[in-house]
């Protein structure tokens, strides 16, 4: 995935505003957005959170209650689908059962009265980039499931829109087969440049493909970001828990420092101690979060283990996973923390995997990211 030069460049799409309403209810509630060109960008959240509705906004299946969508300096808020420099693929793909796999790419050319030669050269030259020329003729149901998907990008692509938009767009294809199609299909819009907006609820094709991640909830951008920002440093709880597994403690700040703070949490034997200062109020409450694959667990106490950072705990669930384990670790205080093990940890070692009800101790180090939310 190639980064974006987001933070140097001027939006190539800019949203102002942007409310839509269904009733009462905000399915878009004054969503502000920037998007750059050649962005592989992707909206996020569960389902009923805005992210298709706003996509429909941008496609002009919908219109906007309020708000502005400006695109490469024009405002297309009020044209017309058709108008717009934009184009849509569908999860169902939406291919035309009757028409070969060359004359679906044509089809939107055709409508658009192109010269005959020019779509010619413009459907092999598609082909070519989807690697499906030797399918010119077959019909889409002599074509597998990721065939599919890559005519349809195909046709997408083949107008040489300004914008992009995919809706669920490997959401017909079984996992396997999804995980492999989640590159190649980076590698064609990167190979083509085109600005592409995608909306997913798939966290791992999400993290995957895109360049950078809007987290939507109640029709509201919760947070923007690339991948690894909003995996590592979340801005709120919401986030924090909606992207990827995360354990949440609740504490209190008893010292905070220019260059260290230290928290009370619960359930902890000792406190928590992260290596910058937090600059609120004394005593604070705040809520603290500890990736799984950041704590570690020991069967017995470390010696460098020292007053802060760690708890002891007992093994109530483990979930075998190939690569790696997931432990169910219950504290003193009832709370169960989970730490994601890799597959070598104990073995490299020489030690014998922790097993149901043994106690064991966590830890993790004060420099790892510990998001806090009060």
């Amino acid at each position: 995935m190639t980064a974006t030069t987001a933070s140097s460049s001027k939006p190539y799409l800019k949203i102002q505003g942007l409310v839509k309403k269904f009733g009462d209810n905000y399915a878009v509630d004054d969503i502000d957005l920037d998007i750059y060109q050649n962005e592989i960008f992707a909206l996020l959240g569960s389902s009923g959170s805005g992210k298709s509705t706003l996509l429909r906004m941008l496609a002009g299946m919908e219109i906007p209650n309020q708000g502005k969508i400006i695109l490469d300096g024009q405002d297309i808020t009020k044209l017309a689908p058709y108008d717009r420099p934009i184009n849509m693929m569908f999860q169902s793909y939406a291919l035309f059962p009757h028409m070969s796999v060359e004359q679906n790419i044509a089809f939107g050319l055709k409508q658009d009265k192109m010269p005959k030669g020019e779509i010619d050269a413009r459907v092999e030259e598609m082909l070519r980039l989807v690697q499906m020329t030797k399918f010119a003729k077959r019909k889409p149901h002599q074509l597998s499931g990721g065939q599919q998907q890559r005519i349809a990008l195909a046709r997408s692509l083949a107008k040489r829109p300004k914008i992009l938009l995919l809706d669920e767009p490997l959401g017909a294809l079984d996992k396997k087969l999804r995980q492999q199609t989640q590159l190649e299909l980076v590698n064609t819009l990167e190979q083509v440049g085109v600005t592409c907006i995608m909306v997913t609820h798939d966290q791992e094709e999400a993290m995957t493909m895109a360049t950078r991640i809007a987290i939507m909830s109640d029709g509201k951008l919760q947070q923007v970001g690339t991948p690894s920002d909003v995996y590592d440093y979340p801005n709120s709880r919401f986030t924090a828990e909606f992207i990827g597994e995360t354990n949440i403690f609740p504490g209190v700040v008893i010292e905070d420092h220019a260059d260290y703070a230290v928290i009370e949490c619960e359930g902890m034997e000792n406190h928590v101690r992260i290596d910058h200062g937090l600059g609120g109020p004394a005593e604070q409450d705040l809520w603290g979060s500890i990736r799984p694959e950041d704590i570690d667990v020991y069967k017995d106490k470390p010696e460098h283990l020292g007053n802060f950072n760690w708890a002891k705990g007992t093994v109530k669930e483990i979930a075998y996973l190939g690569s790696f384990a997931i432990y169910h670790i219950k504290l003193a205080n009832g709370r169960v923390v989970k730490s994601q093990v890799p597959a070598p940890y104990w073995y490299v070692r020489n030690i014998t995997p922790p097993t149901w009800d043994e106690t064991v101790y966590i830890s993790w180090p004060e420099n790892q990211p510990t998001p806090l939310f009060r």
